[in-house]
């Protein structure tokens, strides 16, 4: 399917959909739980659903509500049979399927999309197959078969994702009493995603040991998941592309629905759109006084952006949606640290670096970096484009088959001086259902 995004502002309330992340952790830990978990608002996305499809072949029965609020009902360990498992394109179902699956007896296989087959999981294999459990994969890609039992021991496991570590946290305690799962850490990036799993640990008073930087784990086994429910916070992540969309078309936006005392990492998002000059501001709404509070954050983004340099080691996801906003800052903007950015659904560092230059703006790639030369090429800016833009022929660019590429290219085509094609874009649908519609796109075929 090919997008069709016409420049032009775009500004409102809008309420962000439930957190990716929060809601896989959920699905995995109720499906592991003894009893029955209901997950409240849950995101409703492609990779939700092949999570949802994950846990049942794992053994858990999941039954979905549609009336309002949206529940999910999930039965975990209901002893039935566990089956092959097809993770469509979610990387993260893939690797917390794969460490589920190892506290299991008989084989289980796993496989996925074309770009899951590219995705690696070496690492935690490797550490898998040093935890007892038997692992079959001809490249360390899918298709993969894992064989438990588990059997516990030290092992040292490097993090380029941080979902490697989340799975064997989330499935470590629920080995044998008297073992023990010790896992050395010698790299890793997106820690704010592996505090969030711990916060789960922590609030169902699961043992665990953590060094003070993250370099060693101890998981005793022994231990029950209970189930979890209540709502699902909102996402971060998929937040950022609607305030990418209001900040390069000049324009403000309120978004509901986040929570400021949240773990996710991808909050930062916010914090770098301050740096470069926009006004940011949480406003606390009235409640009764027993509810959790509710907030509004609003942007009004300045006249115009300013360049700077930002790490992103804690937070790959935002290298595209960054890079889009870049692109309208005067000066240059360094996005640093983050060759973990190269090894998600595609290569985000050259996907964007080329579809962006073909939007006439001037990039340098590096092997953990990517610079935004801003304000060149086609990228005018919605107040300088006007209704003559409506008139030029449509620029083509390929979403290279990921959902992030696809949102952060739309939110820069609202600041183009031509309308711009977006190949690939039901991908979108993977993370943020609905984003590009709430854009206004048309589609092309």
């Amino acid at each position: 399917m090919t997008a069709l995004i016409r420049p032009h502002s775009f500004t409102g309330v809008v309420k962000a959909p439930a957190s990716k992340s929060h809601t896989i952790r959920r699905l995995f830990i109720a499906a592991l739980a003894d009893g029955v978990s209901e997950i409240t608002n849950p995101l409703n996305s492609l990779d939700t659903r092949s999570c949802i499809s994950v846990c049942k072949a794992l053994g858990a029965e999941i039954t979905e509500h549609e009336e309002k609020p949206v529940r999910w009902t999930v039965r975990g360990r209901a002893g039935c049979e566990a089956k092959n498992c097809h993770v469509g394109n979610s990387g993260t179902s893939l690797f917390f399927g794969l460490a589920a699956a190892a506290l299991k007896t008989e084989p289980i296989a796993f496989d996925g999309s074309d770009q899951i087959r590219r995705r690696s999981a070496s690492p935690l294999l490797e550490a898998l197959a040093g935890l007892g459990v038997k692992v079959s994969s001809s490249s360390g890609c899918a298709p993969i078969t894992v064989t438990g039992p588990w059997k516990g021991g030290r092992v040292s496991l490097a993090c380029p994702t941080s979902q490697y570590l989340s799975a064997l946290l989330l499935a470590a305690p629920m080995a044998p009493a008297g073992l023990v799962t010790e896992i050395d850490v010698p790299l890793l990036n997106e820690k704010p995603y592996v505090e969030m799993t711990l916060s789960y640990l922590t609030n169902q008073n699961i043992p665990h040991e953590a060094a003070s930087d993250f370099s060693y784990f101890s998981i005793p086994g022994g231990s029950n998941w209970k189930p979890v429910s209540g709502p699902v916070p909102g996402d971060f992540s998929s937040a950022a592309f609607p305030a990418a969309a209001a900040v390069i078309s000049g324009s403000p936006l309120s978004l509901l629905g986040l929570d400021p005392n949240d773990l996710q990492g991808d909050k930062a998002f916010f914090s770098f759109l301050e740096k470069m000059g926009c006004r940011v501001e949480w406003v606390k709404l009235p409640g009764a006084p027993a509810e959790p509070a509710e907030w509004r954050l609003e942007l009004n983004p300045p006249a115009s952006l300013t360049g700077g340099e930002f790490d992103l080691n804690a937070t790959p996801d935002l290298l595209p949606v960054m890079a889009a906003v870049a692109c309208f800052a005067k000066g240059d903007t360094a996005l640093l640290n983050v060759a973990s950015a190269r090894i998600k659904e595609t290569d985000r560092i050259a996907s964007m670096a080329g579809e962006l230059t073909k939007l006439g703006v001037k990039t340098t790639e590096k092997t953990d970096a990517l610079i935004i030369h801003g304000g060149g090429g086609n990228i005018k800016g919605i107040n300088t484009a006007g209704r003559a833009a409506f008139a030029r022929p449509p620029i083509k660019i390929d979403g290279s088959g990921d959902h992030r590429i696809v949102m952060a290219l739309a939110c820069a085509a609202l600041g183009c001086s031509s309308p711009v094609e977006i190949a690939g874009a039901e991908c979108a649908e993977e993370t943020y259902p609905g984003f590009l519609d709430l854009l206004g796109a048309d589609y092309v075929q």
